[in-house]
């Protein structure tokens, strides 16, 4: 989960480095170099080695994974596929939907290869996450975004709770420019009002003395710091941190945003087939199953051997809600700039 990469005072290990993690080969025939975020590779029991290792060894061959942990996340192959510049990566893991349509609308050439109909495995991946009408992105894992609040001083069950007197200053949200939960809150809120609706309701939050931070670590740690009994985040909050009066995992309205991420291809991967069986690999029951328990997000399908600990602290919100691609396409860019110029000037 892009979210875990470091909590200030929690102790779950340094931050990745950005660049290479392990050997710096180039990708080729053999090796499968995997782009994703820091928190996969480092931190307290990261998926990215243990799937590394995991893979490999099934392999049985010469073929090795590596990793890239890439500072300005997928802008950065954006830029080089712009400047013609060799990608040097074959995997991307991490893709979300807004992503997905930031690089069809800056990308004349693909970016990504559609893997219709070349993954065995795809067509275990849950119909509801699926964010790619094109078949590039497959859906790896998924949180619900969410409340995390402190059942002693407040119990939000709806959106309009959170614009009433009684919870003015209770609030810490994300920057929806910076951030993914950030910017799946504001979509939720799109959702829920409309696109003609959520600038008041936004409105409404300022007037309530909402707090807007940068990252979801910038929240978080506020949260933990009790500077507010309610922060957005996710529904796995628990699974972290147990069933306690200050980690109440609340589903405005009955609903939580679904935000998937998704692994893609690069169009000019050096072993297009290693990669590929990777992916297949990671579609299987007992990968998916430590995706989701390492990555703390819930898997992308349905027989995935979770733990009981896991079933019992991760919670599916009654209606999950989300935008598909088409919905997004052509509207993102000017719902989020909307919102920046009244919340975040």
């Amino acid at each position: 989960m892009k979210r875990r990469t470091f909590i200030a005072g929690v102790g779950t290990g340094v931050a990745a480095t950005a660049g290479c993690l392990g050997s710096q080969q180039e990708s080729g025939d053999g090796v499968v170099t995997v782009a994703t975020y820091d928190s996969f590779v480092d931190g307290e029991e990261p998926v990215g080695p243990w799937l590394k290792e995991a893979f490999e060894e099934r392999r049985d061959d010469d073929v090795t994974v590596e990793f890239q942990v890439p500072e300005a996340g997928v802008n950065q192959y954006i830029q080089r596929a712009q400047q013609d510049a060799p990608i040097e990566a074959d995997l991307y893991v991490g893709l979300n939907v807004d992503e997905l349509i930031r690089i069809d609308d800056e990308l004349d050439d693909p970016l990504f290869d559609s893997l219709s109909g070349q993954l065995e495995r795809d067509d275990r991946v849950l119909d509801e996450l699926r964010f790619d009408p094109d078949g590039r992105a497959v859906p790896y894992d998924t949180g619900y975004i969410s409340l995390v609040y402190d059942e002693n001083e407040v119990e939000p069950e709806t959106f309009e709770d959170l614009t009433a007197e009684r919870n003015r200053g209770n609030l810490i949200v994300q920057n929806a420019q910076q951030s993914d939960p950030g910017r799946a809150f504001l979509l939720w809120t799109i959702h829920e009002f409309s696109a003609d609706g959520y600038l008041d309701y936004w409105q409404d939050l300022q007037d309530n003395e909402v707090r807007v931070l940068g990252s979801w670590n910038d929240a978080y740690n506020a949260y933990l710091e009790e500077e507010a009994p309610m922060v957005v985040s996710y529904s796995t909050d628990q699974v972290y941190y147990g069933d306690t009066p200050r980690h109440q995992v609340g589903f405005l309205n009955d609903q939580g945003y679904a935000n998937p991420e998704g692994m893609a291809r690069f169009a000019d991967a050096g072993d297009p087939e290693a990669t590929v069986d990777l992916m297949e690999f990671m579609l299987t029951p007992e990968v998916q199953a430590e995706i989701a328990q390492r990555n703390v997000q819930f898997p992308a399908v349905d027989d995935a051997d979770l733990d009981e600990e896991f079933s019992q602290f991760a919670h599916v919100p009654p209606e999950p809600v989300t935008f598909t691609y088409d919905e997004l396409a052509g509207n993102l860019d000017g719902w989020v700039e909307d919102w920046a110029r009244q919340v975040a000037q």
